[in-house]
């Protein structure tokens, strides 16, 4: 099939918003090239499971490609109708499979060297989509807080290195009722702003109790029957014979929530989506809940983009070879506290990193402190930096502080 043999019903199958989404843009959709419909698709077909900031951005795309004229229109695809694909490729179920699609279409752009021609072609149409919309001005102030260290006594590292020269160093913390006070936090400004998905708790062990239910709430413990489940999947992969590596990168891709157990049209379908996906797309995150802590913080961040982010990292287990983990034959878990603090230092640094790439992220606040202790730094419009500050403060004050 080629895109412009497109009809309202090619996409029965698709979820009932993806559906009335594809069907409402269907021009546009058959004036698409071949190298591009499908990975648009991808996203279409997603779009029930989607947070409202993600729904907002695929909006935004055919909003954009819909304002083009019709030279413009030929002028920004031209890259992508350029790209020499095979003639096997029209008889892929792009429509029904676009994942499929996506991973052939990358073999065959590196194979051809092409792939650079693709990426450039997709960067620049990106910004330009992100260029014709205004980027929403948050409804408060962003703010991330982030949980290091527990389980530890003594570092075995200077804490903060990358984040010191941009912001306050304290280390006169009132430890006392920290990380209740934090999570009381979270659900007062939730309470203040209760939009799905803008707020959010993500916890490396067991979720420490909510003062509210406004609160996304998603912890490594709550997810060990489907860790585990997806664990033995990638065993049974990983096996002789089972396909080995690169099948694995298919399996996980095309993983159902039916087949973890979970149902595929309930209540929480959304929040379910996202805690497959981080469990199948990121690297390490089905063995190590520090690695599941940051991938899921970075994740959150991007799609859902919140107004407020509370990440809590946990000791993980000791390393192991991934050959072992995966094979079973590892040795009984064993936590590792002090490593597993190096790993959320870092985590920390990069949740910072992702918090600067959403709109407003000159007036956001974000708060790193090392559980159980009076060690913590803070990065505000209103802090300094590279200053260090030993005057006695608790969490609930530093945070004011950040507006």
């Amino acid at each position: 099939m080629l895109p412009p043999q497109l009809t309202r019903d090619s996409f029965s199958n698709y979820p009932p918003q993806a559906r009335q989404l594809a069907s409402d843009h269907l021009a546009t959709l058959q004036r698409l090239p071949l190298a591009f419909l499908p990975l648009l698709l991808r996203e279409v077909m997603a779009y029930d499971w989607k947070f409202p900031a993600e729904r907002r951005d695929l909006d935004a795309q055919f909003a954009y490609l819909q304002s083009l004229e019709p030279g413009e229109f030929t002028r920004e695809m031209t890259p992508f109708a350029a790209l020499q694909l095979s003639p096997d490729f029209e008889k892929i179920d792009w429509v029904n499979h676009p994942a499929d699609f996506s991973e052939k279409l990358s073999a065959q752009l590196w194979a051809t060297h092409q792939h650079d021609a693709f990426r450039n072609a997709s960067v620049d149409y990106v910004n330009r989509v992100q260029a014709s919309q205004q980027a929403p001005t948050p409804e408060m102030n962003r703010l991330a807080l982030v949980i290091i260290g527990q389980g530890v006594a003594t570092p075995a590292i200077p804490l903060f290195r990358k984040l010191r020269p941009v912001g306050v160093h304290y280390t006169n913390v009132d430890p006392e009722r920290g990380v209740d006070d934090l999570l009381a936090i979270a659900a007062d400004r939730a309470a203040k702003y209760p939009e799905p998905y803008a707020h959010w708790y993500i916890d490396g062990g067991h979720a420490a109790p909510l003062p509210g239910e406004s609160v996304t709430c998603v912890s490594y413990a709550s997810l060990d029957p489907i860790r585990l489940g997806l664990i033995n999947k990638m065993r049974q992969v990983m096996q002789p014979g089972g396909g080995g590596s690169e099948m694995l990168r298919t399996v996980l891709a095309q993983i159902t929530p039916a087949e973890l157990g979970l149902p595929e049209n309930s209540p929480t379908a959304v929040l379910d989506r996202f805690r497959i996906s981080m469990l199948t797309e990121g690297s390490g995150t089905q063995l190590f809940s520090t690695t599941f802590v940051q991938w899921s913080a970075r994740e959150a961040l991007r799609r859902a983009q919140p107004l407020t982010l509370v990440a809590r990292f946990a000791p993980r287990q000791r390393e192991e070879s991934m050959k072992e983990l995966l094979a079973g034959t590892a040795h009984q878990a064993v936590l590792d506290p002090p490593g597993s603090l190096v790993d959320a230092d870092m985590g920390a640094y990069y949740t910072y990193i992702n918090l600067q790439r959403l709109s407003g992220a000159d007036r956001s606040g974000f708060l790193v402190w090392f559980e159980g202790h009076s060690e913590a730094l803070a990065i505000g419009p209103a802090l300094g930096k590279s200053h260090i500050d030993a005057g006695r403060v608790t969490l609930r004050e530093l945070v004011t502080r950040l507006a």
